[in-house]
């Protein structure tokens, strides 16, 4: 761990979140992602033009004309349009399939890390072997299985998650549950479900926020990667990769089909790894 890492993981709560604040460009990426939430929430409201609505007379215009700031696609569609509307995609994917797999992955790490013994051994085993698999082939195999739709690819991303997820909170819960503190409370007889709730999660919730805003960036990278594919929101449902897909044919001649999107994508992930690093620094996570 950093110095600065192991100063935060000594320091109460509050002074842990007082420490974040003092990164400036962390809790810039922060207000941004905030403000790309509130653009996807009220897309439809802030879209200059409908999303959808083909205009055969305004094919491939150049960013700035006829009042088209980024200009238009092959079908005459407002890209900027498509943009803001296309957030609420990856936005959606990103917090989907992070909420999904912790959903799956946080009651199995607390109990089993929390019990140990030949269920806890098993849960190991079965990580390893989940963790084996090439992640490209497991989001793709179970994207192509489910058939391609929003919903399918959020499914798809957060079974990828899970074995990482249950890695991270089994060796947290391990750490804590072999504490004296913890030892402690077995010997007087409280309940399990008490010391699990009253001070396993709550040690191993810094871990947890820090993974989870990472994770949020990987999946947004993978929706585009399946949208380009074919395997994200169908159309006529604007998203980032279903763009750069669609401006890929005309790269040569009119670049920024792609380049607009790509950009998008590129900010919004470097945003939130930037963030997850801050937050890792001020909460004290340890590196496993």
């Amino acid at each position: 761990m950093s110095a600065a890492g192991e100063i935060a993981r000594r320091a109460p709560g509050s002074r842990r979140w007082w420490l974040f604040l003092r990164k400036r460009v962390a809790v810039g990426c922060g207000v941004l992602l905030l403000a790309l939430v509130l653009v996807a929430l009220f897309a439809d409201a802030i879209a200059p033009f409908d999303p959808s609505a083909t205009d055969l007379r305004a094919i491939l215009l150049a960013p700035g004309s006829d009042g088209h700031l980024l200009g238009t696609d092959r079908l005459g569609r407002d890209v900027l349009s498509r943009l803001i509307v296309g957030s609420r995609v990856s936005i959606v994917a990103g917090i989907g399939a992070t909420g999904l797999s912790l959903l799956v992955a946080l009651p199995i790490g607390l109990v089993f890390g929390y019990v140990g013994g030949w269920l806890d051994w098993l849960v190991q085993r079965a990580v390893e072997v989940l963790l084996s698999i090439p992640p490209l082939i497991l989001i793709l195999v179970v994207a192509g299985i489910l058939g391609p739709s929003l919903r399918n690819a959020i499914i798809a991303l957060g079974a990828f998650f899970v074995p990482a997820f249950l890695r991270i909170i089994r060796a947290e819960v391990r750490a804590v549950a072999t504490g004296p503190l913890v030892e402690a409370e077995r010997a007087l007889g409280i309940a399990p479900a008490r010391i699990i709730l009253r001070h396993v999660l709550p040690a191993v919730a810094p871990a947890i926020i820090v993974e989870a805003s990472l994770s949020i960036g990987i999946a947004i990278v993978a929706e585009a990667s399946l949208a380009f594919l074919g395997l994200g929101a169908p159309p006529p449902t604007p998203s980032w990769g279903s763009m750069i897909r669609d401006g890929f044919d005309a790269i040569q001649t009119h670049t920024w089909l792609v380049i607009v999107p790509s950009l998008a994508v590129a900010v919004t992930v470097l945003a939130v790894n930037i963030l997850g690093d801050g937050l890792r620094d001020a909460l004290g996570r340890v590196d496993r």
